[in-house]
Protein backbone atom coordinates (compact mmCIF):
# COMPACT_ATOMS: atom_id res chain seq x y z
CA UNK A 1 0.00 0.00 0.00
CA UNK A 2 2.86 2.52 0.91
CA UNK A 3 4.84 1.49 -2.11
CA UNK A 4 1.36 2.57 -4.07
CA UNK A 5 1.07 5.60 -2.55
CA UNK A 6 4.96 6.32 -3.09
CA UNK A 7 4.74 5.64 -7.21
CA UNK A 8 4.17 8.13 -9.36
CA UNK A 9 0.96 8.18 -11.29
CA UNK A 10 1.13 7.30 -15.04
CA UNK A 11 1.51 10.15 -17.25
CA UNK A 12 -2.40 10.91 -18.66
CA UNK A 13 -2.41 10.36 -22.69
CA UNK A 14 -2.01 12.89 -24.84
CA UNK A 15 -4.24 13.02 -27.75
CA UNK A 16 -4.26 15.90 -30.76
CA UNK A 17 -7.14 17.06 -32.36
CA UNK A 18 -6.98 18.79 -35.56
CA UNK A 19 -9.56 20.45 -37.49
CA UNK A 20 -10.39 23.90 -39.17
CA UNK A 21 -13.71 24.38 -37.31
CA UNK A 22 -13.10 25.91 -33.75
CA UNK A 23 -16.23 24.55 -32.50
CA UNK A 24 -15.46 20.96 -33.61
CA UNK A 25 -11.98 21.24 -31.82
CA UNK A 26 -14.13 22.54 -28.79
CA UNK A 27 -16.39 19.76 -28.73
CA UNK A 28 -13.54 17.50 -28.85
CA UNK A 29 -11.77 19.07 -26.17
CA UNK A 30 -14.46 18.93 -23.41
CA UNK A 31 -15.15 15.12 -24.33
CA UNK A 32 -12.34 14.11 -23.48
CA UNK A 33 -11.29 15.80 -21.15
CA UNK A 34 -13.82 15.04 -18.78
CA UNK A 35 -12.77 11.65 -19.18
CA UNK A 36 -9.38 12.12 -18.10
CA UNK A 37 -7.23 12.83 -20.91
CA UNK A 38 -4.51 15.49 -21.33
CA UNK A 39 -6.14 17.38 -24.88
CA UNK A 40 -3.76 19.10 -27.69
CA UNK A 41 -5.63 21.11 -30.42
CA UNK A 42 -4.57 22.51 -33.66
CA UNK A 43 -6.78 24.49 -36.70
CA UNK A 44 -4.89 22.60 -39.25
CA UNK A 45 -2.31 20.41 -40.62
CA UNK A 46 0.89 22.61 -40.76
CA UNK A 47 -0.37 23.71 -37.02
CA UNK A 48 -0.80 19.95 -35.99
CA UNK A 49 2.32 19.33 -37.60
CA UNK A 50 4.26 22.06 -35.30
CA UNK A 51 2.51 21.08 -32.20
CA UNK A 52 4.03 17.17 -32.84
CA UNK A 53 7.71 18.40 -33.28
CA UNK A 54 7.42 19.99 -29.29
CA UNK A 55 4.52 17.36 -27.41
CA UNK A 56 4.59 14.17 -27.13
CA UNK A 57 1.30 12.58 -27.92
CA UNK A 58 0.05 9.51 -27.84
CA UNK A 59 -3.08 9.83 -30.68
CA UNK A 60 -3.93 12.41 -33.24
CA UNK A 61 -7.81 12.12 -34.55
CA UNK A 62 -7.89 14.48 -37.73
CA UNK A 63 -10.62 15.89 -39.48
CA UNK A 64 -10.09 14.98 -43.36
CA UNK A 65 -11.70 17.89 -45.48
CA UNK A 66 -9.10 20.45 -44.48
CA UNK A 67 -7.41 23.66 -46.62
CA UNK A 68 -3.95 23.45 -47.60
CA UNK A 69 -3.55 19.92 -46.10
CA UNK A 70 -6.47 17.46 -45.92
CA UNK A 71 -6.46 14.65 -43.56
CA UNK A 72 -5.19 11.90 -45.21
CA UNK A 73 -1.53 14.10 -46.03
CA UNK A 74 -1.53 15.19 -42.47
CA UNK A 75 -1.55 11.70 -41.38
CA UNK A 76 0.43 10.83 -43.95
CA UNK A 77 3.49 12.62 -42.74
CA UNK A 78 2.52 11.66 -38.72
CA UNK A 79 3.02 8.36 -39.82
CA UNK A 80 6.46 8.97 -41.77
CA UNK A 81 7.79 11.03 -39.33
CA UNK A 82 5.93 9.53 -35.71
CA UNK A 83 4.92 5.86 -36.57
CA UNK A 84 4.28 5.49 -32.86
CA UNK A 85 1.28 7.68 -32.69
CA UNK A 86 -2.40 6.04 -33.17
CA UNK A 87 -3.83 8.13 -36.19
CA UNK A 88 -8.04 8.26 -36.20
CA UNK A 89 -9.99 10.04 -39.00
CA UNK A 90 -12.99 11.98 -38.70
CA UNK A 91 -14.86 12.63 -41.72
CA UNK A 92 -18.37 13.73 -42.40
CA UNK A 93 -18.50 12.91 -45.52
CA UNK A 94 -19.00 9.68 -47.93
CA UNK A 95 -16.20 9.88 -50.04
CA UNK A 96 -14.36 5.93 -50.04
CA UNK A 97 -11.60 6.89 -52.16
CA UNK A 98 -10.27 10.11 -49.40
CA UNK A 99 -10.41 6.84 -47.01
CA UNK A 100 -8.96 4.59 -49.14
CA UNK A 101 -6.04 7.78 -49.35
CA UNK A 102 -6.13 8.18 -45.48
CA UNK A 103 -5.70 4.09 -45.11
CA UNK A 104 -2.68 3.68 -47.87
CA UNK A 105 -1.36 6.76 -47.09
CA UNK A 106 -1.61 7.63 -43.30
CA UNK A 107 -2.17 3.57 -42.58
CA UNK A 108 -4.84 5.11 -40.21
CA UNK A 109 -6.11 3.21 -36.64
CA UNK A 110 -10.44 3.73 -37.63
CA UNK A 111 -12.16 6.05 -39.42
CA UNK A 112 -15.45 8.44 -37.41
CA UNK A 113 -17.98 10.07 -39.64
CA UNK A 114 -19.84 12.54 -38.29
CA UNK A 115 -21.66 13.61 -36.56
CA UNK A 116 -20.17 11.20 -34.06
CA UNK A 117 -21.62 9.34 -31.04
CA UNK A 118 -19.22 10.28 -28.44
CA UNK A 119 -19.89 7.10 -26.27
CA UNK A 120 -18.93 5.63 -29.39
CA UNK A 121 -15.68 7.97 -30.18
CA UNK A 122 -14.59 7.19 -26.72
CA UNK A 123 -14.56 3.81 -26.92
CA UNK A 124 -12.74 3.77 -29.98
CA UNK A 125 -9.94 5.86 -28.64
CA UNK A 126 -9.34 4.16 -25.82
CA UNK A 127 -9.71 0.52 -27.65
CA UNK A 128 -6.55 2.63 -29.73
CA UNK A 129 -4.52 3.69 -26.66
CA UNK A 130 -5.28 0.21 -24.75
CA UNK A 131 -3.76 -1.44 -27.95
CA UNK A 132 -1.17 1.19 -28.02
CA UNK A 133 -0.02 -0.08 -24.67
CA UNK A 134 -0.21 -3.67 -25.57
CA UNK A 135 2.08 -3.37 -28.66
CA UNK A 136 3.90 -1.04 -26.55
CA UNK A 137 4.78 -3.79 -23.90
CA UNK A 138 4.72 -6.19 -26.88
CA UNK A 139 8.11 -4.31 -28.78
CA UNK A 140 9.15 -4.10 -24.67
CA UNK A 141 9.00 -7.39 -24.00
CA UNK A 142 10.63 -8.58 -27.34
CA UNK A 143 13.41 -6.11 -26.92
CA UNK A 144 14.11 -7.38 -23.52
CA UNK A 145 13.91 -11.27 -24.90
CA UNK A 146 16.42 -10.17 -27.37
CA UNK A 147 18.65 -8.67 -25.08
CA UNK A 148 17.78 -11.73 -22.78
CA UNK A 149 19.14 -13.58 -25.85
CA UNK A 150 22.42 -12.20 -26.79
CA UNK A 151 23.22 -12.12 -23.14
CA UNK A 152 22.88 -16.01 -22.71
CA UNK A 153 24.56 -15.88 -26.39
CA UNK A 154 27.22 -14.42 -25.12
CA UNK A 155 27.23 -16.17 -21.42
CA UNK A 156 27.52 -19.45 -23.67
CA UNK A 157 30.24 -18.24 -25.68
CA UNK A 158 32.05 -17.50 -22.47
CA UNK A 159 31.29 -20.89 -20.99
CA UNK A 160 32.00 -22.74 -24.13
CA UNK A 161 35.59 -20.91 -23.96
CA UNK A 162 36.41 -21.44 -20.04
CA UNK A 163 35.51 -25.23 -20.62
CA UNK A 164 37.43 -25.39 -24.31
CA UNK A 165 40.57 -23.37 -22.03
CA UNK A 166 39.65 -25.93 -19.08
CA UNK A 167 39.69 -28.90 -21.36
CA UNK A 168 42.85 -28.17 -22.81
CA UNK A 169 44.71 -27.53 -19.21
CA UNK A 170 42.96 -30.60 -18.25
CA UNK A 171 44.24 -32.31 -21.24
CA UNK A 172 48.03 -30.82 -20.79
CA UNK A 173 48.23 -32.07 -16.73
CA UNK A 174 46.87 -35.61 -18.05
CA UNK A 175 49.37 -35.64 -20.81
CA UNK A 176 52.33 -34.70 -18.09
CA UNK A 177 50.79 -37.15 -15.42
CA UNK A 178 51.02 -39.78 -18.49
CA UNK A 179 54.84 -38.64 -18.88
CA UNK A 180 55.58 -38.54 -15.80
CA UNK A 181 53.86 -42.16 -15.13
CA UNK A 182 55.80 -43.64 -18.53
CA UNK A 183 59.17 -41.95 -17.04
CA UNK A 184 58.17 -43.76 -13.62
CA UNK A 185 57.55 -47.15 -15.23
CA UNK A 186 61.17 -46.71 -17.44
CA UNK A 187 63.15 -46.08 -14.13
CA UNK A 188 61.80 -48.43 -12.13
CA UNK A 189 61.92 -51.29 -14.30
CA UNK A 190 65.48 -49.67 -15.10
CA UNK A 191 66.04 -49.90 -11.68
CA UNK A 192 65.42 -53.60 -11.51
CA UNK A 193 67.25 -54.48 -13.94
CA UNK A 194 70.07 -52.49 -12.07
CA UNK A 195 69.55 -54.93 -9.38
CA UNK A 196 69.86 -58.11 -11.39
CA UNK A 197 72.86 -56.65 -13.02
CA UNK A 198 74.51 -55.95 -9.27
CA UNK A 199 73.19 -59.11 -8.26
CA UNK A 200 75.15 -61.18 -11.89
CA UNK A 201 78.26 -59.36 -11.22
CA UNK A 202 79.31 -62.09 -8.74
CA UNK A 203 79.87 -63.66 -11.85
CA UNK A 204 79.96 -67.66 -12.44
CA UNK A 205 76.73 -69.04 -12.98
CA UNK A 206 74.78 -65.75 -12.27
CA UNK A 207 76.38 -64.18 -15.09
CA UNK A 208 73.24 -63.31 -17.64
CA UNK A 209 71.29 -66.19 -15.97
CA UNK A 210 68.15 -63.81 -14.81
CA UNK A 211 67.37 -62.15 -17.93
CA UNK A 212 67.75 -65.11 -20.14
CA UNK A 213 65.21 -66.73 -17.60
CA UNK A 214 62.90 -63.29 -17.52
CA UNK A 215 62.69 -63.88 -21.50
CA UNK A 216 61.59 -67.18 -21.46
CA UNK A 217 59.46 -66.83 -18.74
CA UNK A 218 57.82 -64.01 -20.56
CA UNK A 219 57.84 -66.07 -24.20
CA UNK A 220 56.10 -68.54 -21.73
CA UNK A 221 53.20 -66.19 -20.37
CA UNK A 222 52.57 -64.96 -24.24
CA UNK A 223 52.01 -68.54 -24.97
CA UNK A 224 49.89 -68.76 -22.32
CA UNK A 225 47.97 -65.89 -23.22
CA UNK A 226 48.52 -64.19 -19.94
CA UNK A 227 47.17 -60.42 -19.39
CA UNK A 228 49.85 -58.04 -20.17
CA UNK A 229 50.09 -57.02 -16.32
CA UNK A 230 50.98 -60.24 -15.14
CA UNK A 231 53.44 -61.24 -17.88
CA UNK A 232 55.45 -58.21 -16.46
CA UNK A 233 54.79 -59.17 -13.24
CA UNK A 234 56.65 -62.34 -13.99
CA UNK A 235 59.23 -60.73 -16.04
CA UNK A 236 60.24 -58.31 -13.40
CA UNK A 237 60.21 -61.46 -10.53
CA UNK A 238 62.18 -63.47 -13.09
CA UNK A 239 64.65 -60.08 -13.11
CA UNK A 240 64.69 -60.24 -9.73
CA UNK A 241 65.80 -64.13 -9.09
CA UNK A 242 68.51 -64.37 -7.86
CA UNK A 243 68.41 -61.35 -4.94
CA UNK A 244 68.06 -64.07 -2.07
CA UNK A 245 71.37 -65.06 -2.84
CA UNK A 246 73.26 -61.72 -2.68
CA UNK A 247 74.53 -63.11 1.36
CA UNK A 248 75.83 -66.32 -0.82
CA UNK A 249 79.86 -66.83 -0.58
CA UNK A 250 82.07 -67.57 -3.14
CA UNK A 251 82.04 -71.34 -3.09
CA UNK A 252 78.10 -71.84 -2.60
CA UNK A 253 77.46 -69.50 -5.57
CA UNK A 254 79.84 -71.45 -7.63
CA UNK A 255 78.76 -75.39 -6.20
CA UNK A 256 75.95 -77.02 -8.28
CA UNK A 257 72.49 -77.60 -6.19
CA UNK A 258 73.18 -81.42 -6.96
CA UNK A 259 76.29 -81.09 -5.23
CA UNK A 260 74.95 -79.40 -2.08
CA UNK A 261 74.33 -81.08 1.33
CA UNK A 262 74.23 -80.33 5.13
CA UNK A 263 74.50 -76.62 6.15
CA UNK A 264 74.88 -75.38 2.40
CA UNK A 265 71.48 -76.81 0.99
CA UNK A 266 69.61 -75.64 4.36
CA UNK A 267 71.49 -72.00 3.27
CA UNK A 268 70.19 -72.40 -0.48
CA UNK A 269 66.66 -73.40 0.33
CA UNK A 270 66.01 -70.29 2.08
CA UNK A 271 67.22 -67.65 -0.35
CA UNK A 272 63.54 -67.40 -1.73
CA UNK A 273 62.04 -66.45 1.31
CA UNK A 274 65.27 -63.97 1.51
CA UNK A 275 63.66 -62.57 -1.96
CA UNK A 276 60.71 -61.99 -0.58
CA UNK A 277 62.05 -60.72 2.68
CA UNK A 278 63.93 -58.35 0.75
CA UNK A 279 61.11 -57.02 -1.71
CA UNK A 280 57.76 -57.28 0.36
CA UNK A 281 58.44 -53.39 1.88
CA UNK A 282 57.88 -52.14 -1.61
CA UNK A 283 54.22 -52.35 -2.48
CA UNK A 284 54.50 -52.78 -6.47
CA UNK A 285 57.00 -55.40 -6.15
CA UNK A 286 55.13 -57.79 -3.42
CA UNK A 287 53.53 -59.32 -6.35
CA UNK A 288 56.92 -60.39 -7.43
CA UNK A 289 58.37 -61.49 -3.97
CA UNK A 290 55.22 -63.74 -3.83
CA UNK A 291 56.57 -65.51 -7.07
CA UNK A 292 60.40 -65.88 -5.99
CA UNK A 293 59.07 -67.09 -2.51
CA UNK A 294 57.71 -70.09 -4.55
CA UNK A 295 60.30 -70.78 -7.31
CA UNK A 296 61.42 -73.92 -5.38
CA UNK A 297 57.84 -75.69 -4.56
CA UNK A 298 57.29 -78.80 -6.97
CA UNK A 299 54.08 -79.33 -8.34
CA UNK A 300 53.99 -82.93 -6.69
CA UNK A 301 54.18 -81.39 -3.28
CA UNK A 302 57.97 -81.94 -2.49
CA UNK A 303 59.11 -78.53 -3.07
CA UNK A 304 60.22 -75.53 -0.59
CA UNK A 305 59.90 -73.79 1.49
CA UNK A 306 56.09 -74.74 1.89
CA UNK A 307 55.31 -77.81 0.32
CA UNK A 308 52.75 -76.03 -2.13
CA UNK A 309 51.68 -78.51 -4.46
CA UNK A 310 49.38 -77.59 -8.15
CA UNK A 311 47.48 -75.34 -9.02
CA UNK A 312 47.90 -73.73 -5.10
CA UNK A 313 51.82 -72.59 -6.53
CA UNK A 314 51.22 -69.38 -7.77
CA UNK A 315 51.37 -69.32 -12.10
CA UNK A 316 54.26 -66.77 -11.93
CA UNK A 317 56.29 -69.30 -9.55
CA UNK A 318 55.51 -72.67 -12.01
CA UNK A 319 56.72 -70.57 -15.35
CA UNK A 320 59.68 -69.09 -13.30
CA UNK A 321 60.64 -73.07 -12.33
CA UNK A 322 60.46 -74.28 -15.90
CA UNK A 323 62.33 -71.16 -17.14
CA UNK A 324 65.07 -70.61 -14.67
CA UNK A 325 65.64 -74.11 -14.50
CA UNK A 326 66.52 -74.86 -18.07
CA UNK A 327 69.10 -72.35 -18.15
CA UNK A 328 70.23 -73.65 -14.75
CA UNK A 329 70.79 -77.06 -16.18
CA UNK A 330 72.58 -75.56 -19.76
CA UNK A 331 75.29 -73.46 -17.24
CA UNK A 332 76.12 -76.31 -14.70
CA UNK A 333 73.80 -74.31 -11.66
CA UNK A 334 71.79 -77.44 -11.41
CA UNK A 335 74.52 -80.35 -11.89
CA UNK A 336 78.22 -80.78 -12.69
CA UNK A 337 78.08 -81.28 -15.98
CA UNK A 338 76.38 -78.91 -18.57
CA UNK A 339 73.81 -80.56 -20.62
CA UNK A 340 73.17 -79.44 -24.02
CA UNK A 341 69.37 -77.41 -24.82
CA UNK A 342 68.15 -80.95 -26.47
CA UNK A 343 69.22 -83.00 -23.24
CA UNK A 344 67.55 -79.96 -20.46
CA UNK A 345 64.11 -80.06 -22.60
CA UNK A 346 63.62 -83.97 -22.79
CA UNK A 347 64.81 -83.67 -18.64
CA UNK A 348 62.14 -80.86 -18.43
CA UNK A 349 59.43 -82.77 -20.52
CA UNK A 350 60.28 -86.24 -18.44
CA UNK A 351 59.38 -83.98 -15.21
CA UNK A 352 55.91 -82.96 -15.93
CA UNK A 353 53.04 -83.32 -13.33
CA UNK A 354 56.22 -83.87 -10.92
CA UNK A 355 58.74 -81.05 -10.72
CA UNK A 356 56.57 -79.04 -13.26
CA UNK A 357 53.33 -78.06 -14.14
CA UNK A 358 52.06 -79.47 -17.47
CA UNK A 359 50.03 -76.54 -19.00
CA UNK A 360 53.77 -74.49 -18.19
CA UNK A 361 55.60 -77.44 -20.13
CA UNK A 362 53.39 -77.60 -22.51
CA UNK A 363 53.64 -73.95 -23.32
CA UNK A 364 57.30 -74.60 -23.29
CA UNK A 365 56.67 -77.22 -25.85
CA UNK A 366 55.41 -75.30 -27.97
CA UNK A 367 57.52 -72.62 -27.88
CA UNK A 368 60.59 -75.24 -28.33
CA UNK A 369 59.34 -78.12 -31.03
CA UNK A 370 56.05 -76.09 -32.20
CA UNK A 371 54.99 -77.23 -35.46
CA UNK A 372 56.65 -75.60 -38.53
CA UNK A 373 55.05 -72.59 -39.95
CA UNK A 374 55.50 -72.92 -43.50
CA UNK A 375 54.44 -69.53 -44.90
CA UNK A 376 56.67 -67.56 -42.56
CA UNK A 377 60.03 -67.06 -44.59
CA UNK A 378 62.04 -64.54 -42.46
CA UNK A 379 61.81 -60.77 -40.69
CA UNK A 380 62.15 -57.88 -41.62
CA UNK A 381 62.23 -54.39 -39.94
CA UNK A 382 59.25 -51.37 -40.63
CA UNK A 383 57.82 -48.33 -40.28
CA UNK A 384 55.07 -47.54 -37.53
CA UNK A 385 53.45 -46.26 -40.40
CA UNK A 386 53.72 -49.50 -42.31
CA UNK A 387 52.04 -51.85 -40.31
CA UNK A 388 48.79 -53.41 -40.82
CA UNK A 389 46.47 -55.41 -38.55
CA UNK A 390 47.34 -58.83 -38.78
CA UNK A 391 50.64 -58.56 -38.48
CA UNK A 392 53.52 -60.75 -35.75
CA UNK A 393 56.04 -59.08 -33.97
CA UNK A 394 59.48 -61.03 -34.54
CA UNK A 395 61.02 -59.49 -31.55
CA UNK A 396 59.90 -57.99 -28.57
CA UNK A 397 58.83 -53.92 -29.56
CA UNK A 398 61.03 -51.91 -26.84
CA UNK A 399 61.29 -48.59 -25.97
CA UNK A 400 64.66 -46.55 -26.35
CA UNK A 401 64.79 -46.93 -22.92
CA UNK A 402 64.53 -50.28 -22.57
CA UNK A 403 61.24 -50.52 -21.27
CA UNK A 404 59.12 -53.25 -23.04
CA UNK A 405 55.60 -52.21 -24.79
CA UNK A 406 55.03 -55.27 -26.83
CA UNK A 407 56.49 -59.06 -26.61
CA UNK A 408 57.58 -61.14 -29.21
CA UNK A 409 54.96 -63.06 -31.19
CA UNK A 410 52.50 -60.00 -30.83
CA UNK A 411 49.73 -59.86 -33.41
CA UNK A 412 48.70 -56.78 -34.05
CA UNK A 413 45.53 -55.18 -34.71
CA UNK A 414 44.22 -51.44 -35.28
CA UNK A 415 43.84 -50.28 -31.91
CA UNK A 416 47.82 -51.67 -31.33
CA UNK A 417 49.24 -49.93 -34.08
CA UNK A 418 47.37 -46.31 -33.01
CA UNK A 419 49.02 -47.20 -30.07
CA UNK A 420 52.64 -47.71 -31.11
CA UNK A 421 52.28 -44.83 -33.51
CA UNK A 422 51.11 -42.00 -30.42
CA UNK A 423 53.81 -43.12 -28.39
CA UNK A 424 56.22 -42.69 -31.58
CA UNK A 425 54.77 -39.03 -31.55
CA UNK A 426 55.14 -38.75 -28.13
CA UNK A 427 58.57 -39.68 -27.94
CA UNK A 428 60.13 -38.12 -30.58
CA UNK A 429 61.94 -40.76 -31.57
CA UNK A 430 61.22 -43.73 -33.72
CA UNK A 431 61.30 -47.13 -32.42
CA UNK A 432 62.62 -50.51 -34.02
CA UNK A 433 59.74 -52.52 -35.02
CA UNK A 434 60.58 -56.40 -36.97
CA UNK A 435 57.95 -58.53 -38.17
CA UNK A 436 57.34 -62.01 -39.37
CA UNK A 437 57.88 -62.12 -43.26
CA UNK A 438 55.38 -64.22 -45.14
CA UNK A 439 55.73 -65.51 -48.34
CA UNK A 440 52.56 -63.59 -49.33
CA UNK A 441 55.00 -60.33 -48.27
Amino acid sequence: MTEALLSPAPPLPTLLCVDDEPNILSSLRRLFRAKGYRVLTAEGGAAGLLLLETEKVDLVISDMRMPEMDGAQFLAQVRQRWPEVIRLLLTGYSDIQSILDAINCGEIYRYITKPWDDNDIVLVVRHALERRVLEQEKLRLEELTQQQNDALKSLNLSLEAKVEARTRDLKKTTDEVLVVNEKLKTNFVTTIKLFSSIIEMRGGTLAGHSRRVADLSRRIGVQMALPGKEIQEIFIAALLLDIGKIGFSDDLLQTPVTMMSGENLGLFRKHPVRAEQLLMALEDLRGAAAILRSQLERFDGAGFPDGMAGLAIPLGARILALASDYDNLQTGAMAKRQLRPEEAKALIYDSSGKRYDPTVVAAFRHLQDGPPVTDIVGDVAVLSGELIPGMVLSRDLVSRDGLMLLAADHVLDARLIQQVQDFEAKSGGRLTIRVFQTKET
